[in-house]
């Protein structure tokens, strides 16, 4: 089984293609980044955005649950008026 190719992050395409020798620097040499204060700001606002799409994915889940619930009482009250 060949080895696993090393995964390459869309962050680090983009610093490539912004400063190729900052990419060699950071990821061949391990020359730490002067901005490690903003890549943490960074970090966790990504952090946070995340967690507010999972909420918002959840908050869907429990719309379209009740959407149906609604729908499926009116189908009973309907079936109900109609069979009198």
């Amino acid at each position: 089984m060949p080895p696993e190719a090393p995964l390459l992050r869309a962050s680090e395409i983009g610093q490539y293609v912004y400063c190729a020798r900052a990419w060699w620097l950071g990821q061949v040499k391990g020359v730490p980044s002067a901005h490690r204060e903003a890549m943490a700001t960074g970090r966790f606002s990504h952090l946070l955005h995340g967690k507010a799409i999972t909420q918002a994915r959840r908050w869907r889940a429990v719309a379209w649950g009740l959407s149906l619930a609604a729908a499926l009482m009116g189908l009973l009250l309907i079936w109900t008026l109609i069979r009198g």
